[in-house]
Parts: C-alpha cells; structure tokens; sequence
C-alpha cells in the first residue's frame, strides 16, 4: 500500500491561500492509497480502473449483418439494374453456416449473424420481393445498393490488442458494455477508499431525535455520506464530536488508526469550543487553512499518522461547496482516478450583482435559465446566506466568480459548473 500523504505536506507559509493555490497543493500531495481487487463486470460502474483492459479479440469477431435480410455477393449483383437470387441458405445469429454456399445466390440472414463465405453485401428484407417458383425461394433485390452495404466488418469496432479502457478512469455503465464485448468478466479496480465522517458540537441532534433548546438538527451527515459515495469512497458515519477536547482527540486517533480519511463537519475554527483543531496539532500534522474563498473559508487539511484528515466548516452550504472544491477530487485521487478539475462553461449572466470584494474567490449559487430562443444563461439565487439549504436544494450549479471582480452585470459572461461533474443529477 502507497502512504497517503508525505510528511508535513500540506505546511505552507502563506497565512491564507488561493483557491489555485489550495488545489495545486492538494493535487501535488495526494496519491492512491488503496489495494487491488477483482470486480466482476457487472458491478463495476462507479469503480477507479486499476490497469488498462485490452481487446483479446476483434470486435465483432466476425463479420455480419447490420440488418435483417438477405446476403449476397456483389460481384453477382447488377447495382444499376438490381437482380434476383435464389435462396440457397439461412444464416442465423449464432448459427454460422458451415457448408459453402451455391456460387450466384443469396442467403437468408438475420442481425449479427455471421455472413456466409464469398458475400460481401446485405439488403434490408423490407426493400425486396419474394416469391416461391418450383420449390426454390427466389428473392429480388433492387438496383442502386454499394459494395458492402450493411456489413459490419470484424474488428470495426475495436481491434484485437487494443487499449479499450485505460487505467485511472472511473468506469460508465458504457464502459462496462465495452469490457463485456470483449468477455471480460472482471475487472481489476481500485478499492475504495474508507472514509470516517464526524459531525462537531454539542448543539448537533441527529434526525429524529428530539430537539432540545439551542440545538439544530445534523444537515451535514446525511449529505456527506451521499456526496462521498458520489466521490467513489465507502463512507462511515460515527457520530457527533463533542465540545470536549479529550473525547474528539481520543475519537479522531482512534478512527485515524482505522480509516483512509477522516472527515469533520464544524469545528474548524479556533474558538474556544472548536477542539479539532487542536486534537490535529496534538495527533499530528495540521495546516490550517485560511482559504481565500466564499462559502468556506476555515479549512483543516493534515494528517494523523497515514491518515487523511480534512476538516470542513459546519455551516451546510460552505461544507457543500468546500467538499465538491477540495474534498471530492482527493477522494477520487485517493482512490486510484486522476485529478480532474471540474469542467467550467461560460454562460451569460442573468443577472447583476454589485460590490463583491476582491481578494478572494467566490461560488455562488446557481441555477440554469433559458430565453425566449431556448439560450442557456446563469440565474443567481438572491440570498448567499452558508446556512440557506432551500437555494442548494434549487440549484443547478455554481457560479465562480474571481478574486479581481467586482461585479458582475446583466449579459457579462460567468463561469458555470453543474452539480453533474460531480455525479450529482438534477432533480
């Protein structure tokens, strides 16, 4: 197994980063971590593809119809005039003629079936005519067909000793299909990481559970959970830290000394009752990063021992954002993908918002919107609010805005990434 991480390698001088900043660190320090395992095909979409699958073979490993109707040889046909054959044979899917067919006729075929020795070519059934005369099915074909007309050769698709699937993708159910074709009946896949998610602070009450004065029901769990399993991660949930320094330093080096990552939800900060913090300067390495970025800005990245630890903030929408930024890329990483920056499309805005700050980066809340010509623009939702789950449960997107605007109008051009670079579908 490769060590996650090198030591001290998330120590920086800068006080507070740019997002650039803490992606090309982030992407400088994480490798695969995980083994080697054998999955069968069938259940392989979602998984990190370990080494390259090749083509044993040519696909198809025969050639064959296209389309159900009738073979023949074009050097026998008259493609001006057409012509008509006598029906000396009928080829099926999966039922390759053995015996040679009579020079000059034609033969009864089916989709996928192999074509018989010497035809080339192949007519759709619904463009001829047929008739019995003496006991012999003749068959008509119609001029104006080309050489090799509805043929799929061997080896069109993919040719024997081809790379089909390379190492590091994250396989699609389309990729399953492809290592299928190919009798692949298993795959070797990275296994997933495991990652331990914490929620912090005494005023946190799980679903269900009665909720007393000042306390607020546990938002971050149930997303982190669906959003790591979205990443490729296997994840377990342990609970609520509490604001009490001994038990969350006892509880992160126990799971540290169990799990891939450790995943913390408030407690970020360095106020009196933030102790995760100070459980990492105890356990192990911490940079405390100031990230220049909104939602988001207070982030732990370090490690205890071989483990990941990476601390997110506690209002639900910065740990939304901050986890499809920072954490979902080194999960992938982690477990055997490649690093892969979000794909960013530019859009006009629909909107206008004066007074940003600069100096840092911002992800506001988005939503697509057509005109009247069906062109897709970037609406904003009006509140930016990290604790306003309603407008992350209506959006389509974010919206990145960088650190040296001030303000966007209606028309100017924004960058938007959909919730689906990250396996996350509209609703």
């Amino acid at each position: 197994m490769t060590r996650k991480l090198r030591d001290d390698c998330f120590l920086h001088d800068s006080e507070r980063l740019t997002h650039a900043e803490a992606v090309a660190i982030l992407r400088a320090a994480i490798a695969p971590v995980t083994g080697v395992e054998q999955v069968r095909v069938d259940e392989a979409p979602g998984r990190i593809l370990a080494e390259d699958v090749i083509a044993p073979r040519d696909i198809p490993a025969h050639t064959n119809a296209a389309v159900d109707g009738y073979a023949f040889a074009f050097a026998d046909y008259d493609a001006g005039k057409g012509g008509t054959f006598v029906v000396s044979a009928r080829a099926a899917a999966g039922h390759a003629l053995s015996d040679p067919i009579e020079k000059g006729s034609a033969a009864r075929i089916f989709t996928g079936a192999a074509l018989p020795g010497g035809m080339d070519s192949v007519v759709m059934q619904e463009d001829t005519e047929t008739e019995t005369r003496e006991g012999q099915i003749l068959v008509t074909i119609p001029g104006g067909l080309k050489k090799s007309a509805n043929r799929r050769m061997a080896g069109e698709d993919v040719k024997k000793g081809a790379v089909m699937l390379g190492a590091r993708c994250r396989l699609r159910p389309q990729d399953a299909a492809a290592a299928a074709a190919a009798g692949h009946g298993a795959l070797a896949c990275y296994k997933r990481p495991r990652v331990a998610v914490f929620s912090s602070g005494d005023e946190i009450v799980r679903p269900g559970e009665p909720l007393g004065p000042g306390q607020v029901y546990d938002a971050n769990a149930p997303m982190l959970r669906g959003l790591t399993e979205a990443a490729g991660a296997e994840c377990i949930d342990l609970g609520t830290l509490p604001d009490e320094a001994g038990a969350v330093q006892a509880s992160l080096k126990q799971a540290a000394a169990k799990y891939d990552v450790v995943l913390t939800s408030g407690g970020a900060s360095r106020g009196e009752e933030d102790h995760v913090v100070d459980a990492l300067d105890a356990l192990g390495s911490l940079q405390m990063w100031q990230i220049a970025i909104k939602p988001g800005r207070p982030m732990a990245f370090g490690q205890i021992g071989d483990c990941v630890h990476m601390g997110l903030p506690g209002n639900p929408v910065a740990v939304f954002v901050c986890f499809l930024l920072y954490v979902y890329p080194v999960l992938v990483r982690l477990g055997g993908g490649r690093w892969r920056e979000p794909a960013r499309y530019p859009l006009k805005a629909a909107f206008s918002m004066r007074d940003k700050k600069t100096g840092r980066r911002e992800f506001w809340r988005g939503f697509l919107t057509a005109n009247d010509e069906g062109i897709l623009a970037a609406g904003k939702f009006a509140r930016d609010g990290s604790g306003l789950i309603s407008g992350l449960c209506a959006a389509d997107g974010l919206i990145e805005v960088a650190e040296d605007v001030t303000q966007v109008n209606e028309g100017d051009e924004v960058s938007f990434i959909p919730f689906t670079e990250f396996g996350i579908r509209r609703a």
